[in-house]
């Protein structure tokens, strides 16, 4: 009473009106409800009995081992910065709620307190009060920022008009009514920011830095916030998420064209080499995505000045590395 327990509970019930006639064990109609009765409970029992071979003498199954395996990574962020796990549990909770409420609702309508809560799991009451819970943004500005900034690094590396004769990045003047300037580079890729802000930005985070005459130089061919930890954490949920939601897409049977998804790995290599793969990946990682962003940026929509275009599609090609010692334990 007053309290929510977590209960593994079915119960089936048939309703008839009081009658002496009908409480009989012997009258028909009640023999029929009752047999009715254990026909629908009967599939939930044996249902709710561990089977050989699954979670209760194996462990888990391949899906549940693969959630502990993917968790384990996003845990070690979280208990580093201090989150436990009563609040882990109520991010989860959170996610499940906001998940069912976007992906699991009734087609043509919203999702009901009551469905999301027989579909989470969770009691109407916490689903009410999750459901109402706002999730908290990114840091004001940090995506935003992230985005423009990403842009910019991106058009001075890829757009010819920014090149100098030896096909990189040329050193540009902030300002320059005759011909290419940072000032028009930003104005030509990152929308409405200003390039104060870009340049304060790109500056902050080492990827531009100015020379003796004045013009600025790019420094590293990517954007990569390596002293902002916001952003750094934006780029975790952002580029994380959409591994997953590629993985997840190839998992639907129904799909009819899956993702692009490969890796190479080998477990039995001498650390000396590491710092040469590490260099190669680096040189012909930065190369292809260099080649990949010069294309789709000849079809983005913002590049080309056609933001009231209907119909826009997302699309995003991602390279990652990662090493560790094979000899320590999973």
């Amino acid at each position: 009473r007053g309290r929510y327990t977590e209960v593994s509970h079915i119960g089936v019930g048939i309703i008839f009106p009081r009658s002496d006639k009908l409480q009989s064990r012997s009258n028909p109609i009640l023999r029929n409800c009752l047999q009715l009765q254990l026909q629908l409970l009967e599939p939930a029992c044996l249902a709710s009995v561990p089977k050989e071979g699954t979670m209760a003498d194996s462990g888990g199954s391949a899906l549940e081992k693969s959630i502990v395996m993917l968790l384990r990574p996003v845990i070690r962020i979280a208990l580093k910065r201090g989150i436990a796990h009563g609040q882990f549990a109520e991010l989860v909770k959170q996610a499940f709620v906001k998940t069912a409420q976007s992906d699991f609702s009734v087609p043509g309508g919203r999702s009901s307190i009551s469905r999301i809560a027989v579909v989470t799991g969770l009691t109407r009451k916490e689903a009410s009060r999750l459901a109402q819970a706002e999730v908290l943004p990114p840091k004001k500005g940090t995506r935003r920022r992230i985005n423009r900034a990403a842009r910019v690094v991106s058009a001075w590396v890829g757009d010819k008009k920014y090149r100098d004769g030896r096909g990189g990045p040329a050193s540009l003047p902030f300002a320059n009514d005759s011909g290419p300037s940072f000032s028009s580079l930003v104005t030509e890729h990152s929308g409405d920011v200003t390039p104060n802000t870009v340049l304060e930005e790109l500056t902050r985070v080492g990827a531009v830095d100015s020379l003796r005459d004045g013009r600025l130089r790019l420094v590293q061919r990517a954007y990569i916030p390596k002293a902002d930890e916001d952003a750094k954490l934006d780029i975790l949920g952002t580029d994380v998420a959409d591994l997953v939601n590629a993985i997840e897409h190839n998992l639907d049977p129904e799909t009819d064209t899956s993702f692009y998804q490969r890796k190479v790995a080998y477990d039995n290599l001498p650390a000396e080499y590491l710092p040469e793969l590490r260099r190669m990946l680096s040189r012909k990682g930065q190369k292809l995505l260099e080649e990949l962003n010069s294309d789709i940026s000849r079809h983005d929509r913002d590049v080309q000045g056609e933001t009231e275009i209907p119909d826009r599609r997302r699309a995003m090609i991602g390279i990652y590395y990662y090493e560790d010692s094979a000899d320590e334990p999973d």
